[in-house]
């Protein structure tokens, strides 16, 4: 642990922001889930409405900072592909 008092603050306000990162990190790997499942279940309407949630999370944890942009557009772009391939 550290002595002086602002790295203390720092292990602190870390420790937050990990905590933080890892909801949203686990919101996004939710709703790729859904996706998924709505894809194996062969349900385009779900699956396209799943898409449109997820997307909307992976941007907004993207703009947080928790994802790279590179990152959270390859994960919309595998997900959309693989929605628009499904008959």
């Amino acid at each position: 642990m550290a002595n002086i008092k602002s790295a203390k603050k720092r292990v602190l306000v870390n420790q937050t922001k990990a905590l933080r990162n890892k909801m949203i990190k686990s919101g996004v790997k939710t709703a790729v889930k859904k996706v998924d499942a709505a894809i194996a279940a062969g349900d385009k309407e779900a699956a396209k409405a799943a898409l449109l949630s997820a997307t909307s999370i992976i941007d907004k944890a993207t703009s947080k900072g928790v994802y790279h942009k590179n990152t959270s557009s390859r994960k919309i772009g595998r997900m959309t592909v693989a929605v628009n391939k499904m008959n």
